[in-house]
């Protein structure tokens, strides 16, 4: 990086931190630091809930899913809209008329206090989880590619975020987030169009897309009934549904966004305002990714884009049969030109040829992947959430890279500021003032918040600092939500559509379906994609909650 990214980067950040910082330095009262005085308008919601989604995950990892893999996994989003709409009609009337802090006060008054602490401390575990991963995603792939000390980036962008997030509370989350979507959506746009304009002059947009067609990426719809394949239409309206309600419904990260509105029109309208956008968004995202996989169909790609392996494969014995891989790419890349130069792009006879490449291609990689695996076994194999950093890297112009290195970090600040937020009231409100200490006054609570929030922090860095990569970040950080998820909306389910079952019931019910669910993943029983475990946990809690209402009847 030039010394002008440098100062873009470490500009834009600061801005962020010290604008939060004194914007909202002077509120001291515990509503205020909680959620915000209850004055924020739609827009504010609705940026600001997209913006706790949108982590750097999205912006890292969506591009490389896409790279690999296509359009498919927008599917994932397809349930969004219903749970938006579902959210705005039960939930937000509920929480709004009962003036409640948390989602999970709700349960007392409905169930009992051992429920409401069952659904708090699951959420605890796994955004506890998630808060570590938003932090370590970023810091993984920049420390591997910029070269930087992996800790050290993990303690400067967890202790940014604890430094606003202590000092403003959830206004800050809320100031800071709409800046850093600005930033987002800028430094988004800006990448996809830099792809363009890096195109030869005789392809554009829909050249580039035939091309993407014929690499078999612009494949969106998936009609298949296999509940193993992760991304279909099935799984993303129906598990993805369930999963969206358990999140943006009884999620606190989510829920605090939202009830920090000025009143119930207003949290509706920010969450349809989401509801509306973020497909888009998200389908843009991926068609970015798709842009960079055509930009290396006319640019030479490397064999894995993780260059830390890279350099350990050139300084091992296994360099010989690296190069012989490289050899057999830079063949398959200069008959791919050959075949763009001399072909038509809507002809089937191309489609047919190109496509012919494109799988020879991935054998190829998918070879260097297994000699990876043999030579280095401690080193991930997957090198998806490498793919669009390297294309900043080795292609944008100084001052741009530091401003798009300046997008991941804002996008793993807003999102774990968000969740740290909502960690230090769901531990303060839940569990300190209700069970442990009631009778503390207002200071003392804005005190136990902001230790709480510090001690979130420490604990989601820490937590970044034994991380790993999974096959995909963004898989994995959604597969953490869905052990956790169903098991905590069937609670919900059961609290506002089940009126005759009691505490009980529904506490042995979700503690046997939390139970089920880990089973099932970590023995892996039943051959299903992640994203069905939001229902099947849904459905165990409200049957067996039935079941055990009629055996202590």
């Amino acid at each position: 990086m030039s010394g002008f990214d440098w100062v873009v980067l470490i500009g834009t950040i600061s801005f962020i931190v010290g604008y939060g910082s004194w914007v909202t330095s002077k509120r001291k009262s515990l509503d205020s630091f909680l959620i915000g005085n209850r004055e924020a308008r739609w827009w504010t919601v609705g940026l600001s809930v997209m913006a706790t989604q949108a982590s750097a995950i999205t912006f890292l990892s969506t591009p490389g899913q896409a790279y690999h893999d296509g359009l498919g996994f927008v599917q994932f989003y397809f349930g969004l809209p219903i749970a938006m709409l579902i959210i705005c009609l039960v939930f937000i009337p509920i929480y709004s008329k009962l003036k409640v802090y948390t989602a999970y006060e709700y349960l007392e008054g409905r169930f009992d206090y051992k429920t409401r602490v069952l659904a708090s401390i699951l959420f605890l575990i796994q955004r506890g989880l998630g808060a570590g991963i938003t932090i370590y995603a970023p810091a993984i792939v920049l420390s591997t590619v910029l070269g930087w000390n992996l800790n050290l980036l993990i303690l400067i962008i967890g202790s940014l975020v604890i430094l606003y997030t202590i000092i403003g509370g959830t206004k800050a989350v809320n100031v800071t987030q709409k800046i850093q979507m600005g930033i987002i959506f800028f430094g988004m746009f800006f990448a996809f169009f830099t792809i363009l304009n890096s195109l030869p002059n005789d392809y554009g947009l829909v050249e580039s897309l035939h091309i993407a067609g014929a690499s078999d990426k612009m494949n969106i719809l998936d009609f298949s009934f296999d509940l193993d394949n992760r991304y279909t239409v099935w799984s993303g309206i129906i598990g993805g549904t369930f999963l969206m309600l358990s999140y943006f419904g009884t999620d606190q990260s989510q829920v605090q966004r939202y009830l920090s509105a000025k009143n119930t029109k207003e949290s509706q309208i920010g969450l349809i305002f989401n509801g509306l956008l973020k497909v888009p968004m998200q389908f843009f995202i991926l068609l970015t990714g798709v842009m960079v996989f055509v930009f290396y169909q006319f640019n030479a790609s490397p064999a894995f884009f993780n260059p830390e392996v890279i350099e350990k494969i050139e300084a091992s014995q296994y360099n010989t049969e690296f190069q012989t891989y490289n050899s057999q790419l830079a063949n398959i890349h200069d008959n791919k030109q050959k075949l763009l130069s001399t072909s038509n792009l809507e002809n089937p006879e191309f489609k047919t040829a190109y496509s012919s490449l494109v799988i020879q291609e991935k054998e190829i990689r998918e070879s260097v992947k297994a000699m990876i695996k043999t030579a280095f076994p401690e080193e991930e194999s997957n090198d998806k959430d490498y793919v669009f950093i390297h294309f900043i890297l080795s292609t944008f112009p100084k001052g741009l890279i530091g401003l798009l290195l300046a997008v991941f970090l804002c996008a793993a600040m807003s999102s774990t500021a968000s969740e740290l937020n909502a960690l230090a009231t769901t531990s303060l409100v839940d569990i300190y003032k209700r069970g442990i200490n009631s009778d503390g006054s207002e200071a003392h609570y804005l005190n136990a918040s902001r230790m709480f929030t510090a001690m979130w922090g420490i604990i989601a860095i820490l937590f970044a600092t034994y991380g790993k990569l999974f096959d995909n970040l963004i898989q994995f950080v959604n597969i953490v939500g869905s052990l956790f998820y169903g098991t905590i909306l069937g609670i919900f389910v059961v609290g506002f559509g089940m009126k005759s079952i009691n505490g009980k019931s529904v506490f042995t019910a979700a503690v046997i379906s939390e139970i089920m669910i880990l089973s099932i993943w970590y023995w892996d029983l039943i051959d299903i994609s992640y994203l069905w475990l939001n229902l099947l946990g849904c459905i165990f809690v409200t049957v067996l909650a039935w079941i055990f209402s009629k055996i202590w009847k």
